[in-house]
Order: C-alpha cells, then sequence, then structure tokens
C-alpha cells in the first residue's frame, strides 16, 4: 500500500464515522509565539480543545504538516525526519475513550478499510497514575475487550504516558500503540518491551490522547469543560511498517529519490548523506511553500541551517551544484496534488538563490578550514556556520572548542552593539554589507515617504538585520495600496539612477539647516552628514547619520515593502527588503 493510498484511506474511515475533513494549517504557529513551528497535531486546534467551538463541528479529522528540529542530529537513522505528517482525527467534547479506542484498533488492524496490520504484533502502553490521577484502567478493559491480551498492555509512568503541549496547555493520560517490526518477539514482559522499545525493534505508530484535564504552570489545576480526544499517528512511521521497511526512508516517499542519488554518475554513495539530504530538502520546500525565507534567526534561520546542511551532504556524495534544487523540483512533483501551496515559483527562486550564496561561502570557507583557520573567524569572516566546522572536524576526527568560540561570539556581539549605540547609529545588526544596502535604504524610504505622505513625516525608530529593514516613522493612518506602491517605485527609480552616496561632517548648527534629523536622538557639536544625489543632479535625500552606507544606489537591488502596520497611536511601521 503506497503512501498516498494511506493518506486517503485515513480521511475516509474518519469521515465515514462523522468526521470532517479541515486542511492542514501552516508549519508556523498562528498564535503562539513560543514555539518556532506546529511540532504536533494538535497545536492548532489549541483554542478548540480548550472550549471554543469549532465551524466543522465536534468530530474532525485531518493530516496536519509538522516540523521537528530537537532531533536534527538523528536525521538520518531509520525514524527520524525533521517534516512530518501527522494523521489525527479528533473529538471536541463528544466521544471519549471507548470510540477512539476502538476506530484506532479498527483502522490498523482491518483489511477493507483500514491497514490490515496483524494483530498479533501489536503491544499496548496505558498511563499508570501519577499520585493525583489513578491509573488509567478503563482502558485497560477496552483494549481487553477488542480482543488484545492483558500481558501486552503495559502501564507507562507520565514521562511516557501523559500529554501536554506545554506547562499551561490542556493534558490528559494518553494510551500509545506499538509495533514489532521484527515479527519475532511474540509474548514479552514489561521489561522485554522497553529493551525492545530502546532498540528500535518495537516502534510507536499511535497515540491516543484523552484530554480531560487543565494543566498550569505544570500542574493540573482541574478538569476541562469537554472531555476531549486527540490522535497522532505519523504518516512516514505508518508508511514504513506498511510497506515492510525498517527504515522510513525505505518506503515510497523516499526510495525513488534515493535510488536517483544511488545511480547518479560519478557519485560517492553514502547512505546517511543521502537520507539527510532529502530529508533537509523536503522540509526546506514545505517551509518555503509556507512564506518563510532563510535569515539568520527564528523559523528563517532553521531554513537556512537545512538548505546549507542539504547542500554539505551534495558536496559529500559529490553530487553536482544545483543538486539540491533539482531534489526539490522532483518533490514539488510528488507533493503538488496534495498540499496546493508547494505550486510556488517563488520556493524554486529563493532556494536557487541560497544555494549559490552559500556555494561562494562554502568554497571560501573550506579553504580557510584546510587552513585549520579559528572557527570563530570563519563564522565571522566567511559566514561559514559553526555547525557545519563541527561536522567538517567530526568526519577528520578533531574537535571543536565550543566553549571558545561562544566566549568570543559574546564579546564579539558586545562589542557590536557598543559600536551600535555610538559610531552606527540607526539600529543596525552589524556591518555587512547586506546590512550596509539596507540602511543606505532607509533614507531612500525617508525620503520617499515624505515625500508621498507630506513632510510632517518624522522617523521614531529603525532595526536593520542582514535580511530585512524596520523603519518607524510618524503618520495617524494605515498607508493605502496606492501611497505603499508610490514609495516603492520612487525607491527603486532612485536606485536605477545610480544616484551617488557621500558624506560631510560639519558643525551641528549648519547641518540642521540643510538636513533631517531625529529629535529623539543626542548630537555632538560636529555631525556628519549623508547626502544621496549631487549638486549637479540635486539632492534627494540628506541626513544626519554615522553610516555605514554604499557607495551608489545603484547597489541595492529592488526594494520591495512587505508590510506596514501600526506600532502605536500615531506611530506605523514598514518591514522591507532589497531582492
Amino acid at each position: 500500500m503506497q503512501s498516498n493510498e494511506i493518506r486517503k484511506r485515513f480521511l475516509e474511515f474518519f469521515e465515514k464515522r462523522g468526521h470532517k475533513i479541515i486542511p492542514s494549517s501552516s508549519l508556523v504557529p498562528e498564535n503562539d509565539p513560543s514555539v518556532l513551528f506546529n511540532i504536533a497535531g494538535m497545536q492548532p486546534l489549541m483554542p478548540y480543545l480548550l472550549g471554543k467551538e469549532h465551524l466543522e463541528g465536534k468530530r474532525l479529522v485531518n493530516i496536519q504538516k509538522c516540523i521537528r528540529t530537537i532531533d536534527l542530529n538523528d536525521v538520518g537513522d531509520n525514524t527520524h525526519n525533521t517534516f512530518f505528517e501527522m494523521m489525527g482525527n479528533w473529538s471536541l467534547g463528544d466521544y471519549f475513550k471507548e470510540d477512539a479506542i476502538k476506530w484506532s484498533y479498527e483502522f490498523l488492524t482491518d483489511k477493507k478499510e483500514g491497514l490490515g496490520l496483524d494483530p498479533k504484533y501489536l503491544y499496548i502502553t496505558v498511563f499508570g497514575g501519577n499520585g493525583s490521577i489513578p491509573r488509567d484502567m478503563e482502558s485497560v478493559e477496552i483494549w481487553k475487550s477488542l480482543g488484545v491480551p492483558e500481558d501486552r498492555i503495559y502501564f507507562k509512568s507520565s514521562k511516557s504516558n501523559w500529554w501536554s503541549a506545554g506547562l499551561n496547555s490542556p493534558a490528559g493520560p494518553s494510551t500509545e500503540m506499538f509495533y514489532d517490526m521484527s515479527h519475532s518477539l511474540g509474548d514479552i514482559n514489561q521489561i522485554e518491551f522497553e529493551k525492545a522499545e530502546e532498540e528500535q525493534k518495537v516502534v510507536e505508530i499511535w497515540n491516543d490522547v484523552f484530554m480531560s484535564y487543565k494543566q498550569e504552570n505544570g500542574k493540573v489545576t482541574g478538569e476541562l469543560p469537554n472531555k476531549n480526544v486527540d490522535t497522532g499517528a505519523g504518516l512516514e512511521r505508518i508508511t514504513t511498517i506498511v510497506q515492510g521497511k525498517q527504515s522510513i526512508y525505505d518506503t515510497d516517499i523516499f526510495i525513488p529519490f534515493i535510488n536517483s542519488i544511488k545511480n547518479h554518475p560519478g557519485v560517492k554513495y553514502n547512505e546517511r548523506s543521502a537520507r539527510i539530504l532529502l530529508d533537509h530538502a523536503r522540509s526546506s520546500m514545505f517551509l518555503l511553500a509556507d512564506r518563510i525565507v532563510p535569515s539568520n534567526k527564528d523559523q528563517g534561520y532553521v531554513l537556512r541551517r537545512l538548505i546549507r546542511r542539504a547542500i554539505m551532504q551534495s558536496r559529500n556524495l559529490g553530487l553536482p551544484s544545483r543538486f539540491v534544487s533539482n531534489a526539490v523540483i522532483d518533490f514539488i512533483d510528488v507533493y503538488k496534488n496534495i498540499y496546493t501551496e508547494v505550486n510556488n515559483p517563488d520556493i524554486l527562486k529563493k532556494i536557487s538563490e541560497e544555494e549559490d550564496k552559500f556555494q561562494i561561502t562554502l568554497e571560501q570557507g573550506l579553504k580557510e578550514f584546510e587552513r585549520e583557520i579559528d572557527p570563530f573567524i570563519l563564522f565571522t569572516s566567511y559566514g561559514f556556520p559553526i555547525e557545519l566546522t563541527e561536522e567538517l572536524a567530526k568526519e577528520k576526527g578533531k574537535e571543536i572548542n565550543l566553549e571558545d568560540f561562544n566566549k568570543k561570539m559574546a564579546e564579539h556581539q558586545k562589542l557590536s552593539q557598543t559600536a551600535g549605540a555610538g559610531m552606527f547609529k540607526g539600529g543596525l545588526a552589524d556591518g555587512g554589507e547586506e546590512t550596509k544596502k539596507l540602511h543606505t535604504a532607509t533614507h531612500l524610504l525617508n525620503a520617499a515617504l515624505r515625500q508621498v505622505l507630506g513632510n510632517n513625516i518624522m522617523q521614531k525608530g529603525s532595526n536593520i538585520t542582514a535580511e530585512r529593514l524596520r523603519f518607524d516613522f510618524t503618520h495617524s493612518q494605515k498607508m493605502t495600496d496606492e501611497e505603499k506602491k508610490k514609495v516603492e517605485d520612487i525607491v527603486n527609480d532612485k536606485i536605477s539612477e545610480k544616484l551617488p552616496v557621500s558624506f560631510v561632517e560639519m558643525p551641528k548648527a549648519e547641518a540642521e539647516k540643510i538636513a533631517i534629523h531625529s529629535f529623539n536622538e543626542k548630537y555632538g557639536d560636529m555631525v556628519k552628514v549623508y547626502s544621496i544625489g549631487d549638486e549637479n543632479t540635486g539632492y534627494f535625500s540628506r541626513e544626519f547619520c554615522g553610516g555605514p552606507h554604499v557607495n551608489n544606489t545603484g547597489e541595492l537591488g529592488h526594494f520591495k515593502i512587505l508590510k506596514e502596520e501600526a506600532v502605536s497611536a500615531g506611530v506605523r511601521r514598514i518591514k522591507a527588503v532589497l531582492e
């Protein structure tokens, strides 16, 4: 049975039992800043598990896209992915333990509507109690009524069979289903079962959580208004079991891609490298499909790291440049009819750009690595990630002094902050080339805003990283789409005119007559005035500023506003990028 058929059967099975099929949410949680990604199917449904009514009713089923990076170093073994699909059915105050367990068992074992797995290879765990909450004997009796022998039902602690999404969330006991991968274990006691689990001879394939408690600061404080059911079954792992494989990478999800690498001319094949490359390429595609872009923070940093790790493995395998981009094209073809958001030309554009950018970094960094340059210098001067330095060192049987690296980074960041507060005003994250460009672009943006919205516009702050600029300014209302377009057009016109950028140092009193400045800043008697344009063409912008800037606006690229929003009463914020 192929993975597409498993998806289809799962949704249809629960639809026939009164569940409404709902689409997967984005990989990025909408209202939960505490986590970078949705790591479980229940996260997007949290408000409904807490009592809010869902428009589709009380019985739901879906397949939720998830990303987990906590086990990043384990990716490439038999069971770990970064991106995975979590199949789940939900009861919001409707059915509870009996129906949830009965349907889980039925879908796993029924040959006509389900997966047709042999019950003799199933093992069950239930919650063993924790003092305040008793052991779950009700679930034990339900399993026994379905024909599961009592000696194949094991009580486990809160660590294994108590589920919550954090310290403050719905919570409850769970029952889990395990499958004998070896088809050879038979009747085993609890100690033997736990040893088999540790050795991955039995693997968890389904989890029913009975959410009936409210948890605050990690402690149960009472019962929820409704008793809910949250079930989860990882598609990749289920597919492995159904197809009789030992590894998720041996299933139809990955094996065509694995074979493509194996058969590639000149490849230096390594199983682990091929698996990591493909896992990371697939994850990167889904992250880009959800509008995440490579950057140096938050979700964007995870994406950049995955792309770069994929490129490193591609290089280790002796594959040609752009192989990662080509793998993404193939994954898009596989998933385009399942997740329509992957049909986006920006995915390939962004991943190709990142691949090209990193190839340059890689060439320079590898040369310096061979010379045994300090990892801190590799990172700060060549942009060579410490994780890759660690991996390369490990391959050569060497060890990186992370304590020394972290100490130097802390000192470096302190110096950067000092410089930002003194010589480089304007909220710059660093003095790199991209930052210079974006900082120069804020001058163009400031002048363009004054042209479009009026000369009463005043800068209230800015923050610039290597990926984007953020600019706060006084304005009493939301900008219209037409106003934003006008501002973009003016900035891009000035970029295309290739205007010179220069500065002069002069007494503050003189500078105030010719240049705009922030009334929130304290300036010395002498200030720098940066000008865009010159006396012959006319000055487009003249501002008090400490730098740094590019020499000519032609260096900037294409200016694009991503978002315009309110910050506080009378203050608006623009986020923009240079493409």
